[in-house]
């Protein structure tokens, strides 16, 4: 299978005209200030849609991203996204979890009740 080096970060949310920026994305996904109730759901560290998505939409290596947390935690500020091991689970969960949000490859089957509110490929 080819695999795209592209992703896409879908939501549980009501409003399906949704769309989110790549720094509200990353916001999300850092811990960073976020105006709404959004819960950042991550895939493990050697997934194929993690390396894109660290690289493409937060601009960061894992290991960077590992050391951050690691930071955070010690200060206890922040916590990092929780952590679903692959992507049949990531979608029983975001369906079954309201403002739930994950990344999958691009191309993904993503149930109809979920949103895309980011594309990488748009890079905005």
């Amino acid at each position: 299978a080819t695999f795209s080096s592209e992703v896409i970060v879908v939501a549980n949310v009501s409003k399906e005209n949704m769309e989110l920026t790549r720094q509200e994305v990353k916001n999300l996904f850092m811990g960073g200030a976020m105006t709404n109730d959004l819960k950042a759901i991550a895939l493990p560290p050697n997934h194929p849609a993690r390396v894109i998505f660290n690289t493409k939409v937060l601009g960061l290596t894992e290991s960077r991203i590992q050391s951050y947390w690691a930071q955070m935690k010690f200060t206890g500020r922040k916590k990092p996204p929780a952590q679903i091991n692959s992507e049949n689970d990531l979608i029983e969960y975001l369906t079954s979890t309201p403002n739930a949000v994950g990344y999958f490859p691009i191309g993904a089957k993503i149930p109809e009740e979920l949103t895309i509110v980011y594309q990488s490929s748009k890079g905005n």
